[in-house]
């Protein structure tokens, strides 16, 4: 498996053009730039057939026990998934690893998703709990930690949240100061929402030298001072264990400091962007899993003497669910990709090597963050939607879309809120801008120009639309900075809608892209439900955001007259087509009702 990524590496690393994170925004993506599930390698197919089955059969059979007594039950699960290699596809072979790359990577995110608390047990372990040492640790940390991690001796855990730091994690009150041999950093303070703390062998956590400089610390459990308190009671993923770390005195030896000293935020942050792909990636096979539950109950319940699903408001809900879920997997499989590309242009031999990889994952943190909350957000579309094709058993914990219901709330404020993420995106791009990353504002003349000439018509409804949401949210962005300049980090409903516009662009650009490679490199027969399901989103999106940027511009207008003008760009800007929404849906509903699975 490894051997077949890195020659995909390799076809792809020759060139130098690679593209910028947010570029997507301002300039033209072609269909073979991005890479498709359609096309998973057999090595890839194979690997996830075997995430799926360990899922499946081992994992959701122990369900009931996860969620009573994890502590016990899911390091046991985590050894066997050590003992596939699942826990080790992102680890240098150098340390015990497969040294795969993120497209791999998502083929186990996705399939391992049958039993929720326990695919944040997987997630956090081989995600925040081993790449900090990956990306940031010397060749001793290395060395000493990655093997344990890769083959399940040890777990990991990742420790930066306090009761009065959350979103502001630089606000941290956990102080760390130098012994007087100068050989230990002792640490006091307290950490909570600790994700694998009852079971984990190994923490990442965080604390500020001096009470001034915020810096990361390796901590083993056993180290004198550490101690794990009882799992929290949580809404959902009760099988998952959530602790709070007291920290006591704790003596971390001075080799255990991970990266620099007054450094921990840039740890913290670009370990979070990875942190939120997998968790797209795993909103993408909890999406499939609700599928498959659903699309069997809805064939097999009936009412007024025939199967449930021969009602139309029944088959719109699993039109939805399939447009969210086809839309997830898209973004997912392409910012994993957008990631390979550039680390295949780097050189593993190289000083320069790790310090090349964090700039790659903090390139992309504009789609790390799309990925995250699009994926969430679809996710909690899908299982609500379950939810109700199961009427009254839905509600029931007899079956399962109730559970997935409970676990798939937390998906919203993991690895930052879904509110910190859109500033995160809005925020990037503009930084982007002001430092000449991205030719933003060269975008937003052409737009104005446009505004006056008038904008061209694409060869499908769906690409127009695309373009215009392109233009809007440009447009949208240029009036705010006009309006607001330096003050514009303030003004978060602004900051946030332009977000959902730049996610949607996102979403739209990738599933169009994808269905456009089907057709071409596979049937147009194959391409056919895709097409629909991009058609379907791109007319509710076009109706959603131009009103609501309409709502918007009224209340960034301060006179009748402003509001008039930006009125009129908006009527230029909007573009109009005729597509029968509901004939396309009962289309994507058709076909996946006639499936047992969400594939193509």
């Amino acid at each position: 498996m490894a051997t077949l990524q890195k020659q995909r590496g390799s076809s792809v690393s020759t060139s130098s053009d690679i593209v910028k994170g947010g570029a997507f925004l301002i300039q033209e993506t072609k269909p073979s730039d991005i890479f498709i599930p359609e096309e998973a390698s057999e090595d890839e197919k194979s690997l996830a057939q075997l995430t799926r089955n360990f899922s499946k059969n081992e994992v959701l059979a122990l369900s009931d026990q996860i969620e009573k007594d994890c502590r016990s039950i899911s390091p046991v699960l985590m050894k066997k998934a050590g003992e596939l290699g699942l826990l080790m596809a992102e680890v240098p072979e150098a340390y015990g690893g497969l040294g795969l790359g993120k497209v791999p990577t998502t083929f186990i995110a996705e399939n391992i998703t049958d039993q929720g608390s326990f695919s944040v047990t997987f997630m956090c372990h081989t995600g925040i709990g081993t790449l900090p040492i990956d990306i940031f640790g010397t060749e001793a940390q290395k060395q000493k930690y990655l093997p344990k991690l890769a083959s399940g001796e040890f777990i990991g855990a990742y420790s930066l949240t306090e009761a009065g730091s959350g979103s502001d994690a630089l606000g941290a009150k956990t102080k760390a100061v130098l012994s007087p041999d100068g050989k230990h950093y002792i640490l006091n303070g307290e950490k909570i929402w600790v994700t694998n703390g009852g079971f984990a062998d190994l923490f990442t956590i965080f604390a500020k030298v001096d009470g001034e400089h915020f810096t990361a610390f390796l901590v083993e459990k056993d180290f004198p001072g550490l101690s794990i308190n009882k799992d929290e009671d949580k809404m959902g993923i009760k099988g998952s264990s959530t602790t709070v770390l007291g920290l006591n005195d704790l003596k971390v030896p001075v080799e255990n400091v991970l990266g620099e000293i007054g450094k921990g935020h840039h740890i913290a942050f670009n370990v979070l962007n990875v942190g939120r792909w997998k968790l797209g990636a795993a909103s993408v096979g909890a999406c499939k899993r609700l599928i498959e539950y659903s699309v069997q109950y809805v064939n097999e319940r009936k009412q007024f003497g025939k199967a449930i699903s021969q009602f139309q408001l029944i088959r719109d809900k699993i039109a939805s669910m399939a447009v969210q879920t086809y839309l997830n997997e898209s973004i997912v499989y392409r910012y994993a990709h957008m990631i390979d590309v550039a680390k295949a242009t780097l050189d593993a031999k190289s000083a320069a090597y790790d310090e090349e990889r964090k700039n790659i994952i903090r390139e992309y943190a504009i789609e790390a963050s799309i990925a995250k909350v699009f994926g969430s957000e679809a996710l909690d579309t899908v299982v609500d939607e379950a939810v109700q094709c199961f009427g009254g058993f839905g509600f029931s914990e007899e079956y399962p879309v109730a559970k997935f219901y409970r676990d798939s709330r937390i998906n919203r404020i993991f690895e930052g809120t879904n509110e910190i993420n859109r500033m995160i995106i809005t925020g990037t791009l503009l930084k982007k801008a002001m430092k000449g990353e991205l030719a933003l504002m060269d975008q937003l003349q052409k737009v104005l120009g446009q505004l006056k000439t008038g904008f061209s018509a694409a060869k499908s409804h769906e690409k127009t639309i695309l373009l215009r949401l392109k233009d809007l949210a440009i447009y949208v962005a240029g009036v705010a900075l006009k309006k607001y300049a330096a003050k514009i980090d303030d003004k978060q409903s602004v900051m946030a809608f332009v977000s959902d516009i730049i996610i949607s662009v996102f979403a739209l650009e990738s599933a169009l892209l994808r269905a456009i490679k089907m057709e071409t490199t596979l049937s147009a027969d194959k391409a056919e439900i895709p097409y629909s399901i991009c058609k379907i989103a791109a007319a509710e999106m076009k109706e959603d955001l131009f009103s609501r940027a309409n709502l918007m511009l009224m209340d960034m207008a301060e006179t009748d007259e402003e509001y008039q003008s930006y009125q009129k760009a908006l009527q230029r800007l909007t573009p109009t087509f005729s597509l029968q929404v509901l004939k396309e849906r009962e289309k994507v509903a058709a076909w996946l009702l006639g499936k047992s699975d969400f594939s193509f």
